[in-house]
């Protein structure tokens, strides 16, 4: 169960199926991303393909009919009109075709009556329709995708036909379930659920069956369930960097860094490509320090070895290893930029003492102290509006029926330190969204006499770090579907589906509607880890940070009456 790898095969397979030649890659701006995630340009370079084309470009290029064209489109009505017209005009030799997704027939029709000179060699579907972000990682980068509680239907029927194509990449005929209480999550159920018994000679020459093992599962969970975890300031590598400085599609901006050399103003973090970076992106703040030590150790040490080129074989000696060297050096220099300018961030904006009072406002239930040190951190100019913002949204959540709530008069020390209007109303918003009546969960533990126990435990036995306290609601949710425990009215099976629920599943891909974060991805990889057979892949409508959720919750909000917050009045 590894997307990664399921991308990577459908496209080594059509640079492949062209035969040896000259290639150029006609993409549009989807499936571009989709294959930069996987593959660097290097690495597709090696397979033949010298050109890399957007469908929707007016190419400068007129006459290649020396290239073969390897067309990787997502089946759109857009796309399909401009291969079309591609095609009544071909600027390459021949054309192999391949949609990323389940195509009609009248389409099919189409392209084939615009195709007039016979230069289509090959017409398929491939299954790579889906951002493979990390081995058990997916996203479809789309942030807004409900307005109220109702889906956008463009958006419903992209994450319908992405994770279609997630099932028929990994191989798995899954059994549908979703949360019952939410809307959305049972919208979509519905949707992929119709499409794969639309698909099911499709699904049936695809995949394997699956004997006498346990059914896998798709749970469709809705992000509302849990809002806390996207608001809470990570401490591990790879969401840290995500929260403080974004990560875009495996790209970090660092043009606001001052000094910044020219050649790392934009810096790729991808696992399979960084040796350095996959095997620290779930190490801590404090342990990624030590590493960079070592790591600048190394480097040092291997430059002192090089310092000295006398000979005939110390210059060969050096020749081999430089492109080594060099990738080391761009290594080194990459990453101690990075951590630099976090270091830096964490202390000037004061992210320790707002991180700890995140963590006790997702954790603990003490009024008193909480308002009081939140009052503190709003009115120290050190802490940025967005981090005050974020907290002010916690205590929202956290003591939304407390007696003595003072989220009123938060609201008004936001303004009065004069935070846009956009992030004092942040805070109601997200009560709006994922508040007590949006919630099937028990989220802080008050209901569920297990979950009050577990949490006085683990408080009085002490928390190893007190800026990790927190555990995102998916990993109960995760863990009781691994049991069997799961429950059925609470997450039922959409009908027709068998589903074997005495038995544990061992392959299940959860979806996150409203958008996953890297403190689940990290949680998955955790419960992979800890439970061998069994394989667990993650996906969102998009990967949040802090200040994309917050623009989550604002596009939902869109036009929509504040009903639990209307009290609050001047925002």
């Amino acid at each position: 169960m590894n997307v990664i790898q399921a991308v990577k095969l459908y496209i080594t397979k059509m640079t492949e199926e062209s035969g040896p030649g000259m290639k150029v890659i006609l993409m549009d701006k989807e499936t571009t991303s989709i294959v930069s995630m996987v593959f660097s340009q290097s690495e597709i370079l090696q397979k033949e393909v010298y050109l890399f084309e957007r469908i929707d470009s007016h190419s400068k290029w007129d006459n290649l009919k020396h290239m073969k064209c390897i067309a990787f489109l997502r089946p759109t009505s857009e796309n399909i009109a401009l291969l079309s017209r591609e095609l009544r005009y071909p600027k390459y030799g021949v054309y192999f075709i391949y949609f990323s997704n389940v195509i009609s027939k009248a389409d099919i029709k189409t392209l084939a009556e615009c195709d007039e000179q016979e230069a289509v060699r090959e017409v398929q579907e491939v299954f790579a329709d889906f951002l493979a972000v990390d081995r058990h990682l997916f996203s479809f980068n789309i942030v807004g995708c409900l307005h109220g509680r109702s889906w956008n239907q463009n958006h419903l029927q992209r994450c319908a036909q992405g994770l279609l194509a997630v099932l028929l990449s990994l191989k798995r005929r899954a059994a549908v379930r979703y949360e019952a209480a939410s809307e959305p999550c049972a919208r979509l159920a519905e949707r992929v659920r119709d499409l794969l018994r639309r698909e099911a000679v499709l699904i049936d020459n695809n995949m394997p069956l699956n004997g006498e093992l346990p059914t896998p599962q798709l749970l469709i969970i809705d992000r509302r369930d849990d809002p806390v975890t996207p608001l809470l300031s990570q401490w591990t590598y790879q969401a840290m960097v995500h929260e403080l400085l974004t990560i875009n599609n495996h790209r970090v901006s660092l043009a606001h860094v001052p000094n910044v050399h020219k050649d790392f103003k934009e810096v790729v973090l991808a696992a399979e490509q960084d040796e350095f970076y996959a095997k620290n992106l779930y190490s801590n703040f404090g342990e990624i320090g030590q590493t960079m030590k070592s790591l600048m150790d190394e480097f040092q040490k291997k430059a002192k070895s090089h310092e000295k080129v006398e000979s005939i074989a110390d210059m060969k000696n050096f020749v081999e290893a430089y492109p080594l060297f060099k990738k080391m050096s761009g290594t080194v220099t990459k990453h101690v930029t990075v951590v630099g300018e976090l270091s830096a961030l964490v202390s000037r904006h004061h992210l320790l003492a707002v991180s700890e009072l995140e963590q006790e406002l997702a954790c603990q239930s003490d009024h008193a102290k909480h308002l009081q040190r939140l009052k503190d951190l709003i009115g120290n100019e050190a802490v940025r509006d967005h981090d005050a913002a974020k907290l002010v949204a916690l205590y929202a959540l956290r003591y939304e029926k407390h007696a003595s709530n003072a989220l009123g008069a938060l609201v008004d020390a936001l303004k009065a330190r004069g935070v846009s209007e956009a992030l004092a109303r942040a805070p109601l918003l997200a009560l709006e969204v994922g508040g007590a009546h949006a919630r099937q969960s028990d989220l802080f533990g008050l209901r569920d006499a297990g979950k009050i126990t577990k949490r006085l435990f683990k408080g009085l036995s002490g928390v190893e770090n007190i800026y990790t306290q927190h555990t995102p609601l998916l990993k109960d949710t995760l863990e009781d579907l691994i049991k069997g425990k799961l429950r059925e009215n609470l997450y039922p099976t959409l009908g027709g589906e068998e589903i074997s629920y005495g038995r544990r599943p061992q392959d299940i891909v959860v979806f996150i509607v409203g958008g996953a974060t890297y403190e689940e991805s990290l949680c998955v990889h955790q419960i992979n880890q800890a439970n061998p057979g069994v394989r667990v892949v993650l996906g969102g409508t998009t990967i949040h940070n802090s200040a994309s959720y917050f623009e989550e919750i604002k596009s939902a909000m869109q036009g929509v009456h504040r009903i639990h917050t209307r009290h609050i009045r001047n925002v």
